[in-house]
């Protein structure tokens, strides 16, 4: 009996133990399921794709961001040559796994991948991949794989390299002009006729005001970025005193195009409270730009002024070729030129205009829009409430 109550207490304990080793095993697989459900949902957070890849360079895990990279498409499972479409990005991708070791490679894709945090589509996108190998989990050797999307970033070089070399043709052939004219000035022949003299003078000043237009905007520029106050002058003026002014300083833009300009401005819209500099300058840029974008003769330009429950709305619209859909979004952006317009009309600029016309709207507590249809009329629309500028005397830090 003894013996048998013995085999019994055993059998319990050994039946205790055994549930007990189930129940353990069953809460460490919950542990585990637990860290890799923690681990998937960390690394699906990632504003880049992640992939781990193992040594036949086959893909066992891929996060959230690295799906929407291909759209969706199956990944774990799959080799990086099937997985990637794109044979510039999987050979890179293959180059970091097969190395072994920590690298970097950068690629500029002009095929179609969805972006991850860039807008895409202007003028390719770019990667930087990094790999790492990790230690072997058991028999395997994994790498790790971080794609990011460095477009961004990509494409404010490329802005500014294009704006450095705009802009060093925008002040070259002034200064080619004028120092060509003091030459002629030089000559004491030239200077003993007035009229020749005072034209070449007269066409110097001219240049000279548009190196000092181009270094004022650099400066702004400069200003907004450095995230420097501006203050703003507060007075009321009269809007169509700038609006003449405008059109005084451009009349010889105007004449040699042939175009036309329309001023339309309520008498209860007349008076304006901010800074009537830099009211001029939006005023100035916003024609200039109509009258550069459009070089063909016979443009018109419509500049209006309207008010509605204490609400100033003031619109500079043109006839002219328009601006496409995909620009539109992009046009307030420092250093942003619409290429299609430049390439077929030979305009020159550094794409700062519009980004300043913006950031002074904004500091008198306004809005601007842009709308186009290609082809027949481009308006920029502003609207300022009345007064608002009172308590606005400072320009917007840059949030480009």
């Amino acid at each position: 009996m003894t013996l048998v109550a013995l085999l019994g207490f055993v059998f319990l304990q050994h039946r205790q133990q055994q549930q007990a080793l189930r129940r353990q095993e069953k809460r460490n697989r919950e542990v585990r399921k637990e860290a890799l459900r923690e681990r998937d949902q960390l690394l699906d957070a990632l504003g880049d794709a992640f992939l781990l890849v193992n040594e036949t360079s086959h893909i066992v895990f891929a996060n959230a961001c690295a799906r929407k990279l291909v759209k969706g498409r199956r990944l774990m499972g799959r080799s990086i040559m099937e997985a990637f479409l794109d044979d510039q990005l999987s050979v890179a991708i293959m180059k970091c796994v097969r190395t072994g070791k920590p690298m970097q490679e950068r690629v500029t894709l002009h095929s179609t991948y969805t972006p991850l945090g860039s807008a895409g589509g202007q003028g390719g996108s770019a990667w930087v991949i990094d790999a790492a190998p990790l230690a072997s989990h058991g028999d395997a050797a994994l790498t790790r794989v971080v794609i990011r999307d460095v477009t961004i970033e990509y494409q404010a070089d490329q802005v500014r390299r294009d704006f450095v070399a705009n802009a060093s043709h925008e002040l070259r052939t002034p200064m080619s002009i004028i120092n060509g004219y003091l030459e002629n000035l030089l000559d004491d022949d030239v200077l003993e006729e007035p009229v020749m003299a005072r034209k070449f003078l007269g066409t110097m000043r001219k240049h000279g005001q548009r190196i000092s237009r181009l270094v004022e905007d650099m400066l702004v520029i400069s200003k907004m970025e450095s995230g420097e106050s501006m203050v703003l002058n507060q007075e009321a003026f009269g809007i169509d005193d700038c609006v003449q002014d405008v059109r005084d300083r451009l009349e010889s833009m105007i004449s040699h195009q042939q175009a036309q300009v329309v001023i339309d401005v309520q008498p209860e819209a007349l008076q304006l409270t901010g800074d009537r500099f830099y009211w001029t300058q939006i005023l100035f840029n916003l024609v200039e730009n109509a009258l550069k974008q459009n070089p063909r003769h016979g443009l018109q330009v419509a500049i209006k002024a309207r008010k509605d429950d204490e609400v100033v709305t003031l619109s500079v619209c043109d006839d002219g070729v328009g601006i496409p859909a995909a620009d539109l979004p992009y046009v307030f952006k420092r250093f942003y030129r619409v290429e299609k317009h430049h390439s077929q009309s030979g305009i020159k600029g550094t794409g700062l205009g519009l980004s300043i016309v913006r950031r002074a709207i904004e500091a008198h507590g306004g809005e601007i829009r842009a709308t186009s249809v290609p082809g027949q009329q481009t308006c920029f629309t502003i609207t300022v409430p009345e007064g608002e500028g009172h308590s606005a005397d400072r320009m917007p830090d840059s949030a480009d």
